[in-house]
């Protein structure tokens, strides 16, 4: 994109350019090599809570992002956040939203709650606490923070860190209706499947763009295209679950 435009003119090229943008109409390609599928184990709140410990306590260097996107404004990353909130039902579930249409970023996408960071926010867990409060009214007192994946950037320029936690059923969900249509449930047993996992592109501004795409369903039966940033941090985690340990 022209970098001598400005921030406002450029927000404004994006809006032309993704206007009717509908990535389900877009082939599903398979992924460049088919990675292997995790153990039944490994999908538990216990392996999670371990595997999060060793990083902690042994950090290593996040593996590189098969797909990066590049970012379509020119200008400074902002610093974002995101909670990946995985419900302890019998199956460990992923809870996600869909955005508000009248968005001006990401409007209607399947998303996580997060947003940018507040200068009232001490680090990334607390902006994502702050946001799934906010956003979709997710008490703290039902999450259970394990850690957090390595920073996602976005075309539009975000840089997010997802924050993974356990929570706790018997929440009752509040819904921002400004900025969340509606919040529901995957399987993560299904998102973490490697075979579940597709990329696609598209040509736009001049410049072939990739990503993620996860076709799914949710817990009440409901067809979800999961795509773009939740999908690239949703793969992001399951590669760092098929990690070698350290």
């Amino acid at each position: 994109m022209d970098a001598s435009l400005d921030a406002s003119a450029q927000r404004q090229e994006i809006q032309r350019l993704t206007a009717g943008f509908d990535p389900r109409l877009l082939p599903l390609l398979p992924a460049p090599t088919l990675a292997p599928a995790l153990a039944p184990m490994q999908l538990q709140a216990d392996f999670l809570r371990h595997r999060f410990a060793q990083q902690l306590a042994a950090p290593r260097p996040a593996a590189p992002l098969e797909l990066a996107e590049r970012p379509w404004l020119d200008k400074p990353l902002t610093p974002s956040a995101v909670l990946l909130p995985l419900v302890q039902r019998k199956t460990l579930q992923v809870l996600l939203t869909q955005r508000a249409a009248s968005l001006n970023n990401h409007a209607g996408q399947i998303a996580f709650a997060g947003g940018r960071l507040d200068p009232s926010d001490a680090d990334a867990v607390a902006c994502a606490l702050r946001e799934a409060r906010e956003e979709i009214g997710l008490d703290a007192a039902h999450i259970e923070v394990l850690g957090t994946l390595a920073p996602y950037t976005t075309g539009t320029a975000f840089e997010i860190t997802p924050v993974v936690a356990l929570v706790r059923p018997g929440f009752a969900l509040q819904l921002n209706r400004a900025e969340v249509d509606s919040a529901f449930e995957i399987a993560l047993p299904h998102l973490m499947n490697p075979q579940a996992h597709f990329q696609q592109q598209a040509q736009a501004g001049g410049v072939q763009r990739h990503w993620w795409a996860m076709p799914s369903t949710d817990a009440q039966g409901q067809e979800r295209f999961v795509w773009g940033a939740s999908a690239g941090i949703l793969r992001s985690l399951y590669q760092f679950l098929r990690a070698p340990q350290p």
